[in-house]
């Protein structure tokens, strides 16, 4: 998913103009000081950076939170392009017409902290939702996304394990300056570390999940160039696993791939059996669980427990033996993680 570099958003007094254009009054905080209101008058906000695959799911999982959840409206974004001042343009608009809580993927990893500082001076609910902040500090009120260097070190192992534990592996990723990247290339490199050099690992091939065009290229370049000396492939981003899935079985090459996310092309090259295994996440569960803790936070029922806690949305490995059932794993991680939420990351009155 394309980053581009951070352009400064706009300032605590644009967005308080932007709550008074909607007839709301600016708070100080979201510390739940004040009488509770009620679910149905919440309206929250997904908004992605830009377009992608991987977002598809938060537009269902928003409308079944707001059904469920009686929520006044759940509403989704992804106008924003992959450009940081085009986003906080959408913020600001969608915060004039009365929304109160937001779940965003930032575009800027290292800026998106004064997004969220900015929408909380005004009384605005956030989560980080599908990537956190880059650094040490999440200033959201939550961020609940994929352990990811968690995941791609799974990945990784699954690899090394079809490559039966030795050999040469290629990494395939997404953008380098995106903060989700450089948690997935630690995490591959840590599986790798633990071969005790039995596993060599190429030049890390990064940006070219902006399209699926783009990823095509690029694996098609890898295989020609050193297709016959890789052992194993593992990607760490949505286009250029699908465009691995295809590539590989093409060329006939004995290359044991192990995907991301689960992509029609991907499940299919599992049950055929030309693709080991895939890492699935959740974004289901993080915006439906999102959406509900940023409207029990933007009704003032309740505050975090932990304010910034980083909340890990899960990943599974999903191989030909699990390939009919895993989503049954993944539905039960996600009322877990809503239960969660209830016992222990929110404190409600």
């Amino acid at each position: 998913m394309r980053r581009s570099t951070f352009l400064p958003f706009a300032m605590a007094t644009v967005a308080t103009a932007a709550l008074l254009l909607s007839g709301c009054t600016p708070q100080s905080d979201t510390s739940g000081g004040g009488q509770a209101a009620s679910m149905d008058t919440v309206k929250v906000a997904l908004v992605p950076g830009g377009p992608h695959p991987y977002f598809q799911p938060w537009i269902a999982a928003g409308e079944e939170a707001k059904s469920t959840f009686g929520l006044g409206d759940v509403t989704f974004n992804e106008t924003a392009g992959w450009d940081q001042t085009k986003q906080n343009d959408v913020i600001n608009s969608l915060v004039a017409n009365g929304y109160t809580g937001f779940g965003v993927f930032g575009v800027s990893p290292t800026d998106i902290n004064s997004t969220f500082q900015n929408l909380k001076q005004n009384g605005i609910a956030t989560a980080a939702l599908g990537s956190c902040p880059a650094g040490d500090t999440n200033d959201a009120d939550f961020c609940l996304s994929t352990d990811t260097e968690e995941a791609a070190y799974k990945a990784a192992k699954a690899t090394i394990e079809a490559m039966g534990g030795k050999g040469v592996l290629a990494h395939l990723t997404g953008i380098n300056v995106d903060s989700n990247t450089q948690r997935r290339i630690a995490g591959v490199k840590k599986a790798v570390a633990e071969t005790n050099g039995a596993v060599t690992l190429l030049p890390d091939v990064t940006d070219i999940d902006t399209d699926l065009t783009t990823a095509q290229k690029a694996v098609a370049d890898l295989l020609a160039s050193q297709g016959s000396q890789i052992t194993g492939i593992v990607s760490t981003a949505y286009n250029p696993a699908v465009a691995a899935a295809t590539a590989v079985a093409e060329s006939g090459l004995p290359i044991k791939l192990v995907a991301i996310d689960d992509d029609e092309t991907i499940i299919k090259a599992i049950q055929d059996g030309t693709v080991y295994a895939t890492v699935a996440q959740n974004p289901t569960g993080q915006a439906y669980v999102g959406s509900y803790a940023l409207a029990k936070l933007a009704s003032k029922e309740c505050t975090m427990s932990d304010p910034g806690v980083v909340v890990d949305s899960g990943s599974f490995i999903v191989t030909k033996d699990n390939v009919a059932t895993y989503d049954d794993e993944r539905k039960a991680a996600s009322d877990q993680l809503l239960k969660d939420f209830d016992d222990e990351y929110l404190t409600c009155s």
